[in-house]
């Protein structure tokens, strides 16, 4: 049965067809919200709306198809939901990719970097002035501990010239939060608007690095005392999202619903100008 949690509520979810993004979306269906989807074409996104449909009995879910590694797609989708939603309440930045050997988009940014902040950056700036209607309008960026030694490559934000898997998916992971910070610092006059990231644990059951043996290299020599399922992994971004504990906190990153420091980068006020700078002129904003 649907409750009444959210009901009037438009929540987006990114990468909502599998993993915790699955979990969240079905998580606001059933609390009555209105659910946007957005999926890319490939991860058999119809499959993944037809079953919440059914799961949850709630018709107020909508998939939206995009291939957010690409800025036009991306701007698509925003003009998209622009019309349709007037007033956008939550918005999780959950999909996420690692690219296993080099590759670039088709603005000639690297993958993981494209895919992992910017085009979060660019959507929810987008989104920006409808979030901006909302009574109390939630952000939510999934980053990752993943981030806590790395650093932003300004002279080779593509990691070019020394290139790894991990390095160019922590560096994309410290984006999240240094993003999470500046957007918090710049939405300070608007009492109305939280934005705040999360390390959902370590959840390998996921599309992320699916079919890598890298990955599942990687995987294998975590203890299984560490590894956690989507569903325990979402926890703490339904709790941000709903929970009347959490209604004011901003500008902050947890872990396990608690509030943890993140890699000491990531309160540099000038690296996070900096790369909002650089973000701005990658996506022509």
């Amino acid at each position: 049965m649907i409750s009444q949690e959210l009901l009037g509520k438009v929540c987006i979810v990114t990468g909502a067809n599998s993993g915790m993004g699955k979990i969240i979306a079905k998580n606001f269906a059933n609390k009555g919200a209105t659910v946007i989807m957005v999926c890319r074409n490939r991860d058999k996104p119809h499959v993944a709306l037809k079953e919440l449909l059914d799961q949850t009995k709630n018709p107020n879910i909508e998939l939206m198809i995009t291939e957010l590694s690409s800025q036009k797609s991306v701007r698509e989708l925003a003009s998209k939901i622009k019309q349709k939603y007037p007033v956008i309440d939550i918005l999780i930045n959950n999909a996420g990719c690692m690219s296993f050997g080099y590759s670039e988009t088709e603005e000639g940014i690297e993958t993981t970097f494209a895919t992992n902040h910017l085009a979060s950056f660019l959507l929810t700036n987008l989104l920006l002035d409808n979030l901006k209607k909302s009574k109390q309008a939630k952000i939510i960026n999934i980053a990752s501990e993943a981030s806590k030694t790395s650093k932003i490559n300004f002279q080779d934000i593509n990691l070019k010239n020394d290139y790894s898997t991990f390095k160019a998916y922590a560096q994309s992971k410290l984006a999240n939060i240094l993003f999470t910070y500046e957007l918090a610092r710049r939405l300070e006059c608007h009492d109305n608007i939280t934005v705040n990231c999360v390390h959902p644990g370590i959840v390998p059951n996921t599309k992320l690095g699916q079919g890598s043996k890298l990955f599942a290299n990687y995987i294998a020599t975590i203890p299984k005392h560490m590894v956690i399922t989507p569903e325990e992994g979402a926890e703490t971004t339904i709790w941000l999202a709903c929970s009347e504990e959490a209604i004011n906190i901003n500008g902050k990153y947890f872990y396990n619903k608690e509030q943890i420091q993140s890699n000491p980068i990531s309160y540099d006020l000038d690296t996070a100008k900096n790369l909002w700078d650089l973000s701005v002129e990658l996506t022509n904003l």
